[in-house]
């Protein structure tokens, strides 16, 4: 499947597939994340998703896939540091912003500098077009957090610092979606690149959140939060998996724009599953959002 997947590098093929797997991201990413924000304490619920990572990735690394070679493993302990500090302004966020507040702002973040750093890095450019498309859907992702900011009832106390990390953590979403892009396009095998990145970067949060399970008054029962962290790592797989492929086989900055749809169905999500309001001057703000890949992608 491998070499199925890379000779399908630079063709139209690979191009239109691209765009279906950061489609697929946007949407798993979504369910991801209200995932981690859901009725569990975040940290807890990331804790609980790592576990499950290591251990489904650690036979598939070991036995499925072939080793990392040379740098690639420089490249395994860099993706480390860097979504180590990325979790960890989700959950500060999380703990202190509602999910339909503190998502958009995040994924709005990072789509600019990432289509900044793919310029940089990998000689990306984008039409005039393009931009504009880039700039409706910030419109509409921003928009979105700002009306969500102005009607939220609860936790306002505590908003700011969530928008604020929110803010931090959107950078990081541009720095880990540039630097995974480098990675997997620097390894032979896309998916040593994969497995090896799901094992190493699984081995923090469960000592976290095993710390934070024994220190709290009222701890929550294992059995849920293990079947939501394995729902949560079968998710995981999908969206981080599915835009890593997407950056090998089409332009970065296009991966990223539109993996960052997902704010609409993150705003579904927090309507059908975590009961937060939505009216339609939020659908139309979506639909701002959606409009704006289309125009990156027909400009294109």
């Amino acid at each position: 499947m491998s070499e199925w997947l890379v000779s399908l590098e630079g063709t139209p093929t690979g191009e239109q597939m691209a765009l279906v797997l950061a489609l697929l991201a946007a949407f798993l990413h979504a369910v991801f994340g209200a995932l981690q924000k859901g009725r569990h304490d975040p940290w807890l619920s990331r804790g609980a998703i790592d576990i499950w990572l290591f251990v489904l990735s650690l036979p598939i690394a070991l036995f499925l896939v072939p080793w990392p070679e040379g740098n690639v493993w420089w490249l395994l302990l860099g993706a480390l540091v860097i979504h180590f500090v990325y979790k960890l302004g989700m959950a500060l966020a999380y703990s202190r912003g509602a999910f339909t507040v503190v998502y958009p702002v995040v994924r709005g973040t990072g789509p600019l500098f990432t289509v900044i750093g793919a310029w940089v890095i990998f000689g990306e450019s984008f039409s005039l077009g393009q931009w504009l498309g880039v700039l409706v859907l910030l419109a509409g992702i921003f928009g979105l957090a700002v009306y969500n900011l102005i009607h939220i009832e609860t936790g306002r106390e505590t908003l700011m610092p969530a928008l604020w990390l929110a803010v931090g953590t959107g950078a990081l979403v541009a720095i880990y979606t540039t630097y995974d892009a480098y990675g997997i396009r620097a390894t032979p095998d896309p998916f040593t690149f994969l497995a090896w990145f799901f094992l190493v970067t699984a081995v923090d949060f469960p000592v976290i959140a095993a710390l934070r399970w024994r220190n709290m008054q009222h701890r929550p029962e294992i059995g849920p939060l293990m079947w939501k962290g394995l729902a949560g790592a079968l998710v995981a797989y999908g969206s981080f998996g599915s835009v890593m492929l997407a950056t090998r086989l089409g332009k970065v900055g296009e991966a990223a724009v539109l993996r960052e749809t997902s704010p609409v169905f993150a705003a579904l999500i927090g309507w059908l599953v975590l009961r937060e309001t939505v009216g339609p001057r939020r659908i139309a703000l979506m639909s701002l959002i959606a409009a704006g890949a289309v125009i990156v992608e027909v400009a294109g």
